[in-house]
């Protein structure tokens, strides 16, 4: 969720590297009288993503500007569709827009793409999930833009959950530690609410992470057939989950082996900004 909090520490973070000491241009070759409306026009289709963030960037650069938004987070468009206006000072429209482009460009190419994920496994009963591969300072965004694709979110900090992962069961295995007793033990110590994941690379990996008490067993880079192997082997004890080696391509035959969720890195950092424009009527 997108909190006035988020919003305003980091738009107005991104406003202020953007113009330190105020917009040059603008406040000195346009007069300050002058007034245009602004329509956000999509330069191909697409899923919209960051409506509240556009809105921001022109409320923390002049509160007299209006903003109307066409569309809503989630929904489809195509090229020419006019998705938001803005209209006052033209001053401050211009100032302010760069970075309302630059995020509603990333988050719609996030929710784009992760459509696109969810589409190809329609059916299957699995579902896209996002991973920690995000842009600092901007998860909360691009998480939010991976749910307006109609994905969904996984752990949000190494706060929301116990994930070990290869290196973490390398320092235990260095150091002599067994992996099932000391899920144990960490079980008995943590909230009941607090969900447990563990990475295997493995087959013969999963009954230990399942005697240990995991909630959801992370399958790294397995084939298709351990994949089948692995859904069969968990069976209702577990969630299970893949990764890696996830792709357009790949990702329905994936699906398909019986998985419950796939997370995707790719959503987050490897997302095209969509091309959408700002462009001025003057008034």
């Amino acid at each position: 969720m997108l909190t006035t909090a988020t919003l305003t520490r980091v738009v107005g973070g991104a406003l202020e590297e953007d113009a330190p000491w105020g917009d040059l241009t603008s406040t000195t070759l346009l007069p300050a009288d002058a007034t245009a409306t602004a329509d956000l026009v999509a330069r191909e289709p697409g899923v919209f993503s960051g409506g509240d963030v556009f809105a921001m960037a022109f409320a923390l650069t002049d509160a007299s500007l209006t903003v109307d938004l066409h569309v809503g987070d989630g929904d489809e468009f195509a090229p020419g569709d006019v998705l938001a206006s803005v209209s006052g000072s033209a001053r401050s429209i211009l100032t302010a827009e760069r970075v309302a482009l630059n995020f509603t460009q990333r988050m719609s190419g996030i929710a784009t793409l992760t459509a696109q994920y969810v589409r190809a496994i329609a059916g299957t009963g699995a579902r896209i999930a996002d991973t920690r591969k995000t842009t600092p300072g901007l998860r909360a965004f691009e998480r939010h833009a991976v749910v307006s694709g109609g994905g969904s979110n996984h752990r949000f900090s190494l706060s929301d959950a116990v994930m070990a992962k290869d290196n973490h069961l390398a320092v235990l295995q260095s150091a002599g530690t067994e992996l099932a007793p000391a899920l144990r033990a960490a079980l008995s110590t943590l909230p009941h609410t607090t969900h447990v994941v563990i990475e295997v690379d493995r087959l013969d990996q999963i009954e230990t992470v399942l005697d240990g008490g995991a909630h959801t067993v992370l399958l790294d880079n397995f084939s298709l057939d351990d994949l089948r192997s692995a859904v069969a082997l968990i069976g209702d004890r577990a969630t299970a989950e893949a990764s890696g080696g996830v792709n357009l391509d790949t990702v329905k035959a994936i699906a398909e082996t019986g998985v419950d969720v796939i997370s995707v890195g790719a959503l987050t950092h490897s997302a095209r900004a969509l091309d959408l424009g700002l462009d001025v009527r003057i008034s």
